[in-house]
């Protein structure tokens, strides 16, 4: 069930050439960033994307692993992430698609006949 916040423990991978993040409740979600202050900024921002997508697929949104119950290597840091769900959830619906597309020269004379282009573009303003 979709919730407005969600907490969710990563961990954080340090090596030579950059930090990389997992979540082990949240398969696929694999953030990245060269220093600490990135990473943070790049493990909120995917966990934030994955989830909605979870979301928008319907998928059930796994209870996150207790902290105290993950162990980790002597390079790695468990981090509990949150994020606040409302306004990612209307960015993501606000945000702008471009379509670039084919059609059937009929269709296109259907469209135009009916004013249908000239209809979106208006509403869209």
């Amino acid at each position: 069930m979709a919730q407005d916040r969600y907490v969710y423990p990563a961990i954080f991978d340090y090596a030579d050439n950059g930090i990389s993040i997992e979540f082990p409740d949240l398969p696929g979600c694999l953030p990245c960033g060269d220093i600490t202050t990135e990473a943070l900024k790049n493990v909120r921002e995917a966990m934030a994307l994955h989830l909605y997508e979870m979301e928008q697929d319907g998928d059930p949104i796994p209870e996150p692993t207790p902290i105290n119950k993950l162990r980790v290597a002597e390079n790695q840091v468990v981090v509990p992430v949150d994020v606040w769900m409302p306004p990612f959830r209307d960015e993501m619906e606000q945000r702008a698609v471009k379509k670039t597309l084919t059609i059937p020269k009929w269709l296109d004379d259907l469209a135009q006949e009916r004013h249908v282009n000239s209809h979106i573009s208006s509403r869209a303003r």
